[in-house]
């Protein structure tokens, strides 16, 4: 029950395309959701439709009029808007499709595998109930041979040794039952084979089934990473210059309104969860006193996919953060703790993902696109994630030190 050449040709076609997805979603889904997190980071992606952008002419007609300026900064961040929560929505469905297209193919590889081995048991198992069954008759046959009862009596009669001839007898009756033993084993044997065959037969239609879920799978991931791929692009020609309108009204510079709206993301990022933590807190308050009431009255791990494009430099990533500690008003002195709390928390390693919360990257980002406020490629470049990251320590916890403190106050551990 060996697959075809057509089947092995399918897999090998699917594990290429995963290859070619690596790439792509890692610049796909690292450009969705940057401006829809900017503005208001917890919104869900609102649905595409045209963007209204604005022309220089426009940016240059509105300065020199308060009114008119704030307005025109107003649409030029709605532009901004709606250009990334589009990319961020096509990018998402994207790595869901991905994840999705890896977990069919796993669970193929892992049919596959089990097919495989009980074909094989199968087979050793055929092999050795033939040999039972030749053995068998090879015994069935000596003692037709040997047991005739004429041929016995005459020879008891005729015999110058009868003692000789009843020790002869009575190896006999040994054969027998040796052939009676060797028939049972033969008969294990056969069943064994039989039962093999059958969960061979059924691996191998469970394997066809998930081969098709997991083709199928690939096909909608290719088409899911098109479509961010397309929506990527547009943001990309346009993020720039949206920028750069915006710091025209504003007299400033594109870096400038890029990095402000970083820290305003982040800022917003830590409010929400604030918020979200104290509400938790609350509704367990609320149960605890309720459980307590009642009682008085009635008496997750992490893993590290190896993606195309993704950076993992441990070293390199503690050499940048420590170069960027100035920049957020720390000394050196933090740099310790800083390489504390991400050994702990990723190793330092772009690419760490802890499979049941999703956390993601060298600050373990969570959800993992928050560290698109950061940069378009937050997915693979861990410069990125640590402009990310520092930021959201200086947001929540003021400093590296502050955070590996709380990582540390809390069982489990987290900042």
């Amino acid at each position: 029950m060996r697959h075809s050449l057509t089947t092995r040709a399918a897999s090998s076609s699917r594990a290429s395309r995963r290859r070619r997805r690596g790439t792509v979603v890692m610049t796909i889904v690292a450009a969705g959701g940057l401006l829809a997190s900017l503005v208001n980071p917890f919104s869900a992606a609102a649905p595409a439709q045209a963007v209204d952008y604005p022309s220089w002419s426009d940016v240059q007609a509105a300065k020199g009029n308060e009114a008119a300026t704030q307005a025109e900064v107003g649409r030029v961040q709605d532009a901004l808007a709606g250009l990334q929560a589009t990319a961020a929505q096509k990018s998402s469905e994207a790595l869901t499709a991905s994840a999705a297209a890896a977990e069919a193919d796993a669970q193929l590889q892992a049919a596959t595998q089990t097919a495989d081995d009980l074909t094989a048991k199968a087979r050793v198992a055929s092999e050795t109930a033939e040999r039972a069954k030749d053995r068998a008759g090879q015994l069935a046959a000596r003692l037709y041979r040997s047991g005739d009862t004429d041929t016995v009596t005459t020879r008891i009669v005729g015999s110058d040794k009868p003692q000789d001839l009843l020790y002869q007898l009575g190896t006999l009756d040994q054969l027998s039952t040796t052939w009676a033993g060797v028939m049972s084993d033969a008969s294990v044997a056969a069943n064994t084979a039989t039962s093999l065959h059958e969960q061979a037969a059924r691996a191998e239609g469970a394997r066809k089934s998930l081969a098709a879920a997991a083709e199928s799978a690939s096909r909608s991931a290719d088409q899911a990473e098109a479509s961010a791929k397309s929506a990527v692009a547009t943001t990309k020609s346009h993020s720039d210059e949206l920028y750069s309108q915006l710091a025209s009204l504003k007299d400033t510079t594109a870096n400038v309104e890029q990095q402000y709206a970083v820290g305003q993301a982040v800022a917003a990022q830590a409010a929400a969860v604030a918020r979200a933590n104290q509400a938790a807190a609350i509704a367990e308050a609320n149960r605890a006193r309720t459980t307590s009431v009642a009682s008085s009255g009635g008496g997750g791990g992490s893993s590290y996919p190896d993606p195309s494009g993704v950076t993992v430099d441990p070293a390199g990533a503690k050499a940048y953060a420590s170069s960027q500690l100035a920049a957020h008003g720390w000394g050196q002195d933090q740099m310790s703790c800083l390489v504390s709390l991400w050994t702990q928390e990723s190793g330092w390693r772009a690419n760490a993902l802890n499979s049941s919360s999703g956390a993601y990257g060298i600050p373990q980002a969570l959800p993992a696109r928050k560290m698109a406020a950061a940069g378009a490629d937050w997915l693979t470049n861990q410069d990125t994630q640590i402009d990310w990251g520092l930021a959201y320590i200086k947001s929540s916890y003021g400093t590296p030190c502050g955070a590996w403190n709380h990582e540390m106050s809390v069982n489990p551990h987290w900042y």
